[in-house]
């Protein structure tokens, strides 16, 4: 065949991330069989590139060294240059930043790898400058040596290639033996010793009890669901230590600069120990997945702020991630343009005080925001403000002579005005594919959202978004997903975390809406989970599926990272969905976590996701069945405002007859337990509240139901 190295393929791709570097005087190609042939054909290493379109680093180093035709000589002269996108393909960007950070110790992108031509890696790093500095080895140097160490060390180079292919294996592929596996019982029997206290108790020793989240530095990352943790453990035990550590961790997250002020929604994470000065680009997921924090944090608190942050970063994912059929795009750039036209950190988000007061016509309402957001003359970015509470109304209050309620209006007015002002400034690059999983994040915070804040616009949103990724990614007649849709092109077969993350959203929209689709398109996508990704010889869950590409090993996600853990995500989601299946849901996913039980005892920290679900797998759901053909406004009042982390609301119609046709929708025979006897009694909505095989009487009253539920003490 002929070589396609000789010119850059990205033109041709959809990735946002790979059509920037279309341009580049490297022969970039994108990760496929053309590309890997080329490398075996030609025997020479693979340079593999892996970044996102919103990474910062990844610009400096295309600014550096992939625009500079010096680089791409010695690139396309001596080596393959492929580029992938992690976004798309996560799968390939695990095995790499796996051997990345057993190799280095750390990790981050873009990611830089040398492969031999069978995609083995033996040398790994992160960003290189193209000249040596700061003891960091020169990007052009270290493609000489490589070059030459190919030429001349080839049987080295080989066998460190097997050597950390090997440990990438180990890490990612393996699990344990099957003599340690069943010597730990089932994952029921071990939830006693794999305690929900137990990852609680680790996170409050990770705290930073001084400046809130965890870690004793910088960076500082969200860690949404260590948060949910901590609150379910507050909630199952009354320690105030787990309340302090999580609403502290909230309250500097929406205060700080890791939360925009002016338009809402957060960015990636905080560069400082104290949140103020972030890491500007917006992921959809962090968007997602902080919302639902807040969310357990306002039933758990009731602090209102908690809410109006939530409101305000779904009206931003409404107003800047919304593709215009229902979708959620992925991301927003850290960079734009400056005033000079040249692409900067943070320009669309920084301020100085005289940009205030430009914007403001009057004096005292400048002072007022700038003391309240701490926009100074110094500066805390680069001689510019990205805004931070620092100043309380109260203490607004008295420097300012005014009423409370003044304040609040008057710094409302500012914001407007200043909100005004900045969409008049360059935007920011948005990446607009949609992605399954990452959308599947954003639906169920939606829906819960509907539920907790008694909106249903916020139903409907979700609905939309669950709609247009049915309708644009989802092979009814296949029953199979694809992962990322963009200007009308499908690609990729989806990942476990696109299945996971998208099964959980239809259900959130099911509880949220009583509409029996959603559920069922729930369980399909479950059925999927075990028919692609279950391995019957290792008993767990892997993230990519039987039928997909063969990479050097076959990873699983164990550990929660920027989203939570795609295995984590799974075994919830198949124990949510079991009581309305005649799959044995419940029974993989006890034997995913028997396979884990150890590691997760171990690091339940590192592993949360997967404790929260070995605890709920332990405990058994909440059932909350309403037999309803809606539900009242008191009830939807009391499940707004009571935390209820584990509850599954089983909603069906008032009779059995309109049943029926609920249990052709889902393929049953008979109706499951959830509902099976559990009309509605007197022709009045009625509920059912069970916990570990013990049910309520049937209750027209939810505080009947409640009260039940704390008398028999199933919230203990």
């Amino acid at each position: 065949m002929s070589d396609p190295t000789g010119r850059n393929r990205l033109d041709e791709e959809e990735s946002p991330y790979l059509r920037q570097h279309a341009d580049n005087p490297v022969n970039w190609q994108p990760w496929d069989e053309r590309a890997l042939e080329a490398a075996r054909e030609r025997d020479v290493p693979i340079f593999l590139s892996i970044g996102y379109s919103a990474c910062h680093w990844c610009h400096v180093m295309e600014d550096e060294s992939f625009a500079d035709e010096a680089v791409a000589e010695e690139l396309n002269e001596g080596f393959v240059p492929i580029k992938v996108d992690r976004e798309e393909r996560p799968d390939v960007d695990s095995i790499y930043m796996t051997v990345c950070q057993l190799v280095t110790g750390r990790g981050g992108w873009p990611l830089s790898a040398w492969l031999t031509p069978e995609g083995k890696p033996f040398y790994v790093g992160t960003y290189f400058p193209k000249e040596s500095r700061r003891g960091m080895p020169g990007f052009l140097d270290l493609l000489d040596r490589i070059r030459t160490a190919w030429e001349t060390d080839r049987d080295e180079i080989e066998s460190r290639a097997e050597e950390w292919t090997k440990a990438a294996r180990n890490r990612l592929e393996e699990t344990p033996a099957t003599d340690a596996v069943e010597s730990t019982g089932s994952a029921d029997e071990a939830g006693a010793s794999v305690r929900l206290t137990d990852a609680a108790d680790a996170a409050v020793r990770a705290a930073d009890r001084q400046h809130g989240g965890f870690g004793s530095g910088g960076p500082k990352f969200p860690q949404p669901t260590r948060l949910e943790a901590l609150f379910r453990a507050s909630d199952r035990t009354g320690r105030d230590v787990y309340l302090e550590v999580a609403a502290h961790a909230l309250d500097e997250m929406i205060d700080g600069g890791l939360y925009d002020h002016v338009g809402g929604g957060f960015h990636r994470y905080c560069v400082d120990r104290d949140w103020t000065v972030p890491h500007f680009e917006k992921m959809l997921y962090d968007n997602a997945e902080i919302p639902r924090a807040l969310l357990s944090g306002y039933q758990v608190t009731g602090d209102e702020r908690y809410a109006d942050v939530v409101r305000d970063t779904l009206e931003f994912l409404d107003r800047e991630l919304t593709h215009p059929e229902g979708g959620f795009y992925s991301t927003l750039d850290a960079q734009s343009p400056d005033d000079d036209g040249e692409s900067e950190e943070g320009a669309f988000y920084v301020w100085t005080p005289a940009e205030i007061r430009d914007v403001v016509d009057d004096e005292t309402d400048a002072e007022l925001f700038c003391a309240r957001y701490d926009v100074t003359q110094s500066g805390n970015f680069e001689g510019r403000n990205q805004p931070n509470v620092d100043a309380s109304v109260p203490e607004l209050v008295d420097r300012f002579d005014l009423a409370e309620g003044e304040v609040r209006d008057r710094l409302e007015t500012v914001r407007r005005a200043v909100f005004d002002a900045r969409e008049e400034r360059p935007r920011p690059k948005r990446d607009e594919k949609v992605l399954a999983g990452w959308n599947g994040l954003a639906i169920a915070t939606a829906a819960e959202a509907a539920i907790v804040l008694r909106d249903d616009r916020y139903a409907s949103r979700a609905v939309d978004a669950l709609s247009f990724v049915r309708r644009r990614l989802w092979d009814e007649d296949a029953s199979r997903l694809q992962r990322r849709y963009k200007d009308g092109d499908v690609a990729i077969d989806a990942y476990l975390e696109d299945y996971a993350f998208l099964a959980r959203g239809a259900f959130a929209c099911y509880e949220a809406t009583g509409d029996v689709d959603h559920l069922a398109f729930a369980v399909e996508l479950a059925r999927v989970v075990v028919e692609e990704f279950w391995d019957a010889n290792a008993e767990t869950l892997y993230f990519t599926p039987e039928s997909g590409e063969s990479l050097v090993t076959r990873p699983q996600e164990l550990t929660d990272q920027s989203t939570p853990s795609a295995t984590g995500v799974a075994v919830e989601t198949l124990l949510s969905l079991d009581p309305f299946a005649e799959d044995d849901f419940e029974g993989y996913a006890d034997a995913v976590l028997s396979t884990h039980a150890n590691a997760i005892r171990a690091d339940p920290l590192e592993h949360v996701s997967l404790a929260l679900a070995t605890d709920r797998l332990h405990r058994g759901p909440l059932e909350v069945t309403a037999a309803a053909a809606s539900l009242p406004p008191e009830w939807r009042d009391r499940f707004a405002e009571t935390y209820l982390p584990d509850r599954l609301l089983a909603r069906r119609p008032p009779t059995d007859d309109e049943l029926s046709e609920w249990l052709d929708r889902l393929g049953l025979s008979r109706a499951p337990s959830i509902w099976a006897g559990r009309e509605a009694r007197d022709d009045e909505p009625t509920l059912y509240v069970c916990r570990a095989r013990t049910c309520s009487p049937p209750a027209h009253d939810v505080d009947d139901a409640l009260e039940w539920l704390d008398s028999a003490g199933a919230s203990d």
